[in-house]
C-alpha cells in the first residue's frame, strides 16, 4: 500500500508541476490579493470609470412587498432553454407556477436573425400570452437594463448566436412583434438578468428567514453575479442614485477580464466563437470547462504525463471534450463513459494522471469563484453577525453538479471570509428562482 500510495503521490506532483509551468495551477492565485483587485473593478463599475466589470444598474430596489393573486407571463431565456410560464403569488406570499413549458433556445444550434428570434418568442408567448399583460423576461446575457424596465443585449456568450439584437430595444422589440402578430392587448414588459431574478427568487424563498443581504450567484452553461448596493454608492448615476436607496447590481462577473490566466486558457480562447469576451467564465463554466481541459489535455499529452497508447486512443476517438464529458469521468473514473474506457485500456497511471488532472481544473474553478463571492460580500460588509449571514441564492446546474466543487469552494469561504474577515454567508437553493424573481420584478416594476 505504501508503494502504491507513493506513486499516486509522484503522479499528483508530476500533474502539478506541469500546470505550473504555463501558469496553470491553482496555487498560483493569492485570494487576499485579488479580492481586492475585485473590488477595485467593482468600484469602477459603479463610478463609470474603466474597468472589467459592467456593474449594470437594474434599476430594481429590494421590495419588502409582492401583490397577491396577481398573475404574471415569464419568460427565461437560458444558454440551453427557453422558458416559459404564468406565476402569481398566494396570500402567504408562496410563488404559484402554471402553464410551464420549456422551448430550446433560439440561437444555439444555429444563427438566428434578430427577426428570426423575435418570431420564436412569440410563437413560445402564444399558448400563456392572454393570462396577463405584465411579463418578466429574464434574459441570461449582458444586458444594459434602462429606467424604464427594457434593457438593450451588449453581447451574447454560452456559444449563442443571434445577430441584429445587440444594442436594440428588446423588450420593445418583443412587444412590437406581439402586435404584429395581432396581440393588440397593451402589453408591459420588465426585463432582467438571470442573476436578479435568482437573487429575488431566493429572497422570496427563505422570506421566513433573517439575511443581512442577498446575493445572487449562477454558475451554469456560463455565470454571474447579482448583489445589493446602497445607492449612493452608484455614482455613474449621478443625480439620479438619490431617487434610490438600494437597488440590485448586475455585475457580469462572467466578463471579468483580471483574474489570473495561462497559457492554455490564451489558445483555448481563440477557439471560442467570441474570443477575448467572457474571460471569467471560460475559466470555470459548463459552456467551457470541458473545452479548455481538452486544451490542456493535448499538452499533458506532448508533454509526456500519458502514455503512448491513451496519447493514440485518445487523439482517436475524441474530437472535443464536453464539460459533461470531464465530470462524467470525475464522478466515475472507471463508470461507462469515453474517457474511463480508454483509461481501461491503457492503465491505472493514466487513469489517476487524468483525474488529478482535471481536478487540478476544478480546484482552480472553485479559487476563482470564491474570489468573487468574497469580493462582493467584503465591499458590501455584511453578515458580521453569525445568526443572520448573507444568503447566496445559487443557480446552475455546474454548480450542483462539478465533483467536489462546493465542498472546494466552502473551503475557501470558510478560509478567507468566515476565519480571515469574520463575515458569515449561507449557500441556499430556490426552485424555479429565475421564473419566479422575474415575476417579482414584474410586479415591483410594473404596477
Amino acid at each position: 500500500m505504501k508503494g502504491a500510495h507513493r506513486k499516486v503521490k509522484e503522479v499528483r506532483e508530476k500533474v502539478r508541476d506541469f500546470l505550473k509551468k504555463y501558469d496553470m495551477d491553482y496555487d498560483r492565485i493569492d485570494i487576499v490579493k485579488e479580492v481586492e483587485v475585485f473590488i477595485e473593478d467593482m468600484q469602477n463599475g459603479l463610478d463609470g470609470k474603466p474597468g472589467y466589470l459592467d456593474m449594470l444598474p437594474t434599476y430594481i430596489p429590494m421590495s419588502e412587498e409582492i401583490p397577491s393573486n396577481e398573475p404574471v407571463v415569464v419568460m427565461d431565456a437560458g444558454g440551453t432553454n427557453f422558458r416559459v410560464a404564468v406565476v402569481h403569488f398566494d396570500e402567504n406570499k408562496k410563488p404559484v407556477i402554471s402553464d410551464f413549458a420549456k422551448y430550446s433556445m433560439p440561437g444555439m444550434k444555429k444563427e438566428v436573425t434578430r427577426d428570426e428570434f423575435l418570431q420564436t418568442v412569440v410563437n413560445y408567448l402564444k399558448p400563456v400570452i392572454n393570462k396577463s399583460n405584465k411579463i418578466g423576461f429574464c434574459f441570461s446575457y449582458p444586458i444594459e437594463i434602462q429606467p424604464n424596465g427594457d434593457g438593450k443585449p451588449l453581447r451574447f456568450s454560452k456559444e449563442i448566436k443571434i445577430s441584429g439584437l445587440v444594442g436594440e430595444p428588446l423588450g420593445e422589440l418583443i412587444l412590437n412583434a406581439l402586435k404584429e402578430a395581432g396581440y393588440t392587448e397593451d402589453k408591459k414588459i420588465v426585463l432582467l438578468n438571470d442573476t436578479v431574478s435568482t437573487l429575488l427568487g431566493g429572497k422570496a424563498a427563505y422570506d421566513d428567514r433573517n439575511f443581512d443581504s442577498f446575493i445572487g450567484f449562477i454558475l451554469g452553461t456560463g455565470t454571474n453575479t447579482c448583489y445589493i448596493e446602497e445607492g449612493k454608492n452608484i455614482e455613474k448615476l449621478n443625480d439620479s442614485k438619490d431617487q434610490y436607496r438600494n437597488m440590485l447590481i448586475n455585475t457580469e462577473s462572467g466578463a471579468y477580464r483580471r483574474a489570473p490566466y495561462g497559457k492554455m486558457d490564451e489558445e483555448f480562447d481563440k477557439t471560442t466563437v467570441n474570443p477575448n469576451d467572457a474571460l471569467f467564465e471560460k475559466k470555470i463554466s459548463g459552456a467551457y470547462l470541458g473545452g479548455l481541459a481538452h486544451v490542456v489535455l493535448k499538452y499533458a499529452m506532448d508533454e509526456g504525463l500519458f502514455s503512448d497508447e491513451f496519447k493514440k486512443l485518445y487523439t482517436d476517438r475524441v474530437d472535443e471534450l464536453t464539460t459533461i464529458d470531464l465530470n462524467f469521468f470525475l464522478r466515475w473514473p472507471f463508470g461507462d463513459n469515453i474517457l474511463a474506457e480508454i483509461c481501461k485500456e491503457t492503465g491505472q497511471k493514466d487513469r489517476i494522471t487524468l483525474y488529478h488532472l482535471f481536478d487540478c481544473l476544478m480546484e482552480r474553478a472553485a479559487k476563482l469563484v470564491a474570489i468573487n463571492l468574497i469580493a462582493v460580500i467584503k465591499k458590501i460588509n455584511k453578515g458580521q453577525d453569525p445568526s443572520c449571514p448573507v444568503c447566496i441564492t445559487a443557480d446552475g446546474s455546474s454548480f450542483y453538479k462539478y465533483k467536489n466543487f462546493k465542498r472546494k469552494l466552502e473551503y475557501y469561504m470558510e478560509e478567507h471570509l468566515v476565519k480571515g474577515l469574520q463575515l458569515y454567508y449561507e449557500f441556499v437553493e430556490a426552485d424555479n428562482a429565475n421564473l419566479t424573481g422575474s415575476a417579482i420584478a414584474a410586479l415591483a416594476k410594473l404596477s
